[in-house]
């Protein structure tokens, strides 16, 4: 394998492996706290089946992790070092959500990290896409999923 391959597998490597640790550790807050706690919650009339949560976040996670490794194999600069900074702060954020809301069992905590990790994943997104088009795009889902979240969010602290 030439180095120029080597290196684009060990960023994808990175990118798979730190979006799946997110992913994991963000699992371990939820499941326990689905039932009863989560099931006792008033919901609003939009709020979708719990099924539909895994699958959706899934595909966001693998588009992150695709968007991610595009900006890796950039060559460097302080835009690309912004980007990657911008891309971690939020999947930090997205993974803290999970422990304050499922975790702490509380929507308002969750939605006190929800609303300012929309912007910074609009940042990221922004920053994304000044480097690669395609890896910028890769986040517009996540920007629509995370809105309807925190409207969600909103909600379900509103009616409990």
């Amino acid at each position: 394998m030439n180095p120029a391959m080597r290196r684009s597998l060990g960023f994808f490597v990175l990118a798979v492996a730190s979006v799946a640790a997110v992913s994991a550790a963000a699992q371990l807050a939820t499941f326990p706290n689905l039932a009863p706690w989560y099931e006792s919650l008033n919901k609003p009339a939009f709020n979708p089946p719990n099924w539909i949560f895994g699958p959706v976040w899934t595909a966001l996670y693998v588009l992150m992790a695709f968007a991610v490794w595009r900006i890796f194999r950039l060559p460097p600069s302080p835009e690309r070092t912004t980007a990657i900074v911008l891309f971690y702060a939020q999947l930090l954020v997205n993974g803290a959500w999970s422990w304050m809301f499922f975790g702490a069992n509380n929507p308002l905590l969750g939605l006190a990290n929800i609303l300012p990790q929309l912007v910074v994943i609009v940042a990221t997104a922004v920053a994304f896409r000044r480097l690669d088009r395609v890896a910028g795009f890769c986040l517009f889902p996540l920007i629509a999923w995370v809105t309807f979240a925190s409207l969600l969010n909103f909600e379900i602290w509103r009616l409990n």
